[in-house]
């Protein structure tokens, strides 16, 4: 079994993959954690993780730059297989992003990444953008496997500046509040996707990794 962090040139990954064995030898999962920047490596993966930190288009033009990894993506979801999309990689699976003009997405859980515009303060000061920091999660409907054994509501840390607007209710499986109602998390069949870091969310953000490792959609 191994789990594939993609490597487009986004990101600090070493952090991730430090947090992905970590979650494994504390979980006694036995997972082989690999970066790589290979297709064929991606093509042979039993798990799926795709990192984004970022511009919308940058990430999906860093994609587009590795050869065939675009095409082992799809394949990857096609077949089945259990896939995690953290930040902008989870925004990828939208149909589009408006961040700095319209750039298509992978168009496989319909809704488009648009701009947060809180509409409130907190302690009597404007709500910063990008949105730094901790906050808590709402988990909605049924808890999704990712979420088993987390806090009732836990929090996690986020960095961003645009979040996912979901066509459909049904996929999103989280929120947090940071002057409006911001989509923390979605899910269909084998995808999940978060907006938040789980490999700098602490006890909360290693249970989720190793929840995805566990994961037989």
């Amino acid at each position: 079994m191994t789990v594939a962090i993609i490597d487009y040139g986004s990101g600090n990954l070493r952090s991730a993959a430090k947090a992905f064995e970590r979650a494994g030898r504390e979980h006694a999962l036995d997972m082989n954690i690999t970066v790589t920047a290979n297709a064929a490596d991606v093509a042979k993966a039993s798990h799926l993780v795709l990192p984004g930190v970022g511009a919308f288009a940058d990430c999906r033009q860093g994609l587009r730059q590795v050869a065939g990894m675009t095409e082992a993506v799809l394949a990857h979801i096609t077949a089945g297989k259990p896939f995690l999309g953290i930040c902008v990689g989870m925004q990828l699976l939208a149909d589009a992003g408006l961040e700095h003009g319209y750039c298509e997405g992978f168009g496989l859980i319909a809704g488009e990444v648009v701009a947060l515009s809180p509409a409130s303060k907190a302690d009597g000061q404007d709500l910063k953008i990008p949105h730094m920091g901790w906050n808590q999660l709402q988990l909605v409907g049924n808890q999704h496997p990712v979420f088993a054994g987390l806090e009732e509501a836990p929090f996690v840390y986020f960095v961003h500046g645009f979040h996912f607007q979901s066509v459909r209710d049904q996929d999103v499986i989280a929120t947090t509040e940071y002057g409006q109602t911001v989509t923390a998390a979605i899910g269909r069949d084998n995808m999940v996707g978060v907006q938040f870091h789980p490999e700098k969310s602490q006890a909360s953000g290693l249970r989720l990794i190793a929840n995805f490792m566990h994961w037989s959609p």
